[in-house]
């Protein structure tokens, strides 16, 4: 059977005439005339290769075939209305759990925040928050549906996604309070000191070592670690120094850190909110993208 041959609009009459068993009361149902419906009676007999209704002991019943069709047949109507008209769902009354993939430094800005506001607006949500492996995995993970919600990086132009820029981000070189490289801080003093690498998949290099290349310089790479938070650590206890993203810095830094702007000139980096488009539908990915953009409060800007 060609679907396209089929007029949706027959299977709404088709499901008042099963309802009604009767032409007439069917036609009255749907505020059409009885010669209409009794053509569309006759429409569907030809398409569906069968009486449908058919007339026994002085009444109208529905054939075998036209009593397997009724739920199947209010199932498929059903789905189409909620398809062009979606149900409006109370927010207090969605139960779903939504996973986020993120790097440490931009959860702090927002866990709190937010599920603050979804306590308060949608207490049946339960946040999973997810370790962010890299830009091209968070993209990954997002067109494959293993993750719902991204605040990350992101490769430019994937099909499929849909991204807000909740920030343009810089960076920052940090180290403790008394470092020596704090008394005359500048490109020198900048390398000579061994630097603290955050790389969700803990690789040493970055375009920072390009640039420094470019000059004809190198920085000595003391240790690779995966999170903000282990960064800042290090930084108190050793006098190693890392560059890090300014906004996270100037929220969740250490009262035993100072930073300094980088002795040259470094690009800095979009944070994207991003999510899947066939998800751009879905009530509850809606409102915790909204919530975040609300809750959103960078520092240092």
């Amino acid at each position: 059977m060609n679907l396209m041959s089929i007029d949706l609009n027959l299977l709404v009459v088709l499901d008042a005439l099963l309802d009604e068993a009767h032409v007439s009361r069917a036609a009255q149902r749907l505020n059409r005339s009885q010669p209409a419906v009794s053509n569309a009676l006759q429409r569907c007999r030809d398409l569906f290769g069968d009486e449908l209704l058919e007339r026994k002991h002085g009444a109208m019943r529905l054939t075998p075939r036209a009593e397997a069709m009724r739920g199947p047949l209010k199932s498929l109507l059903g789905n189409v209305h909620d398809l062009v008209d979606p149900p409006k769902i109370s927010l207090s009354d969605l139960r779903q759990t939504i996973r986020i993939t993120t790097a440490d430094d931009p959860s702090f800005m927002i866990a709190g925040p937010l599920i603050a506001a979804l306590h308060r607006t949608a207490p049946g949500v339960t946040v999973i928050f997810e370790p962010w492996n890299g830009e091209d995995a968070a993209a990954k993970d997002l067109l494959n549906g293993d993750t719902d919600i991204t605040i990350s990086i992101l490769p430019r132009d994937i099909e499929g996604l849909e991204r807000i820029t909740l920030l343009q981000e810089t960076y920052i070189v940090a180290m403790r309070k008394g470092h020596p490289a704090a008394e005359r801080f500048d490109l020198d003093t900048w390398l000579d000191w061994p630097h603290i690498v955050m790389s969700g998949r803990g690789e040493a290099g970055s375009p920072l070592d390009a640039q420094l290349r470019s000059l004809g310089r190198a920085r000595r790479i003391g240790v690779v670690v995966p999170s903000f938070q282990l960064t800042l650590s290090l930084l108190v206890q050793t006098d190693h120094i890392a560059m890090v993203p300014r906004h996270g810095f100037m929220l969740h830094g250490h009262p035993g850190l100072v930073g300094f702007d980088p002795p040259i000139s470094i690009d800095g980096f979009p944070v994207n909110l991003a999510w899947h488009t066939r998800r751009s539908g879905d009530a509850g990915i809606r409102h915790v993208v909204a919530t975040i953009k609300e809750v959103f409060t960078p520092q240092g800007s």
